[in-house]
C-alpha cells in the first residue's frame, strides 16, 4: 500500500496578492502563527479575507490549502481515502492530512457551510496536540513546523443550523473583517483593476450608499470584489452604467424596484 502526498510546491503561493492592510490584522495573524493559535476570520462576502489569507501566505512563506466547505463535505474529503490503481491499493492524502504533513496554512472557506459532524476531525489540530488521526491507516500525523488552521465565514448568514459549535469556537482566536475606510477601498479598487482614482472613488460612494439599503431590504451591501469587477468592466470600455448593472444592482439582487433604486443611485455619480 503506498501513500500519496501533494508535492509542497503545487499549493505554494508564487506571488504576492495585493492585499492594503486596514488596521493590525498582519500583525495579529503572525503573532497567531508563531504561538500556533488557529485563526477564525469573520466578515460580509468579498471584504478580502480570502485575499489575506493569500498574502499571508506568501508573507509568511508557507504553502496555502484551501477548502471551499460545503455541506455534503465530508471527513474522508478533508483526511484522505483508499483509492484502486490498477491492481494496487493507495492512499491519497485529502487536503487536510496534506496540509498537516507539509507545515502549510489550511484555509478552511466558509466553514460553517460544512456539516458539524465532519468538523469535529480538526479539533485536535486546533489545540496543544497539533495532531490528527486518520482512523483508516490507523496512525496519528503530527503538525509539522509552520502549520497553522484558519477559517472563515460571514456572520450575516448565520442560523441556529449554521453556527460552529461551542467547542469548536473556543479552540480559536477571531479577527473582525469589514469593508475597508474609503480612502483604502478606493486604492484597492484602482489598483485591482487599473481604472482612475477618481472612477475608484465614484464607485466606492455608490458602494456606501447602496450599503445603507440593507436597512431597506437588500439582503448584503455590495462587496469590495463587486466594485473591482465593475471597475474592470469599465477599464475595458464598458460604459459605466451598464458596468455597474451588471456588476452591482443585477448581482446584488432579482428585485425589480430594488435594482432600480440602486441603478438611480449609480445614476447619480456617472
Amino acid at each position: 500500500m503506498r501513500i500519496l502526498t501533494p508535492d509542497t510546491s503545487e499549493f505554494e503561493v508564487a506571488e504576492a496578492p495585493f492585499y492594503q492592510p486596514v488596521a493590525d490584522e498582519v500583525d495579529g495573524f503572525e503573532r497567531a502563527h508563531r504561538s500556533s493559535i488557529p485563526v477564525v476570520l469573520k466578515g460580509p462576502t468579498g471584504c478580502g479575507k480570502t485575499r489575506f489569507v493569500s498574502y499571508m501566505a506568501h508573507k509568511l512563506g508557507r504553502p496555502l490549502v484551501t477548502v471551499a466547505c460545503h455541506e455534503d463535505l465530508t471527513a474522508s474529503d478533508l483526511v484522505g481515502r483508499y483509492v484502486l490503481e490498477g491492481d494496487e491499493t493507495v492512499w491519497v492524502d485529502g487536503p487536510l492530512t496534506a496540509a498537516v504533513r507539509l507545515g502549510a496554512i489550511l484555509y478552511l472557506d466558509e466553514v460553517v457551510e460544512a456539516r458539524k459532524d465532519t468538523m469535529v476531525v480538526i479539533h485536535p489540530l486546533a489545540d496543544h496536540r497539533r495532531s490528527l488521526l486518520i482512523d483508516k491507516l490507523g496512525s496519528v500525523v503530527h503538525a509539522a513546523e509552520g502549520f497553522m488552521l484558519v477559517m472563515s465565514y460571514n456572520p450575516g448568514y448565520q442560523s441556529i443550523l449554521k453556527d460552529l459549535k461551542p467547542s469548536t469556537r473556543q479552540r480559536f482566536v477571531f479577527f473582525d473583517f469589514g469593508y475597508p475606510p474609503p480612502a483604502i477601498e478606493g486604492e484597492v479598487v484602482a489598483a485591482e483593476s487599473g481604472v482612475s482614482s477618481e472612477v475608484a472613488g465614484s464607485l466606492v460612494r455608490i458602494a456606501g450608499k447602496v450599503r445603507n439599503l440593507t436597512d431597506r431590504g437588500l439582503e448584503e451591501g455590495v462587496s469590495t470584489r463587486l466594485l473591482i469587477y465593475a471597475a474592470r468592466l469599465i477599464e475595458s470600455g464598458s460604459k459605466p452604467r451598464e458596468a455597474c448593472a451588471a456588476a452591482l444592482s443585477r448581482a446584488l439582487t432579482d428585485d425589480a424596484d430594488m435594482a432600480a433604486t440602486i441603478d438611480q443611485i449609480v445614476a447619480d455619480f456617472f
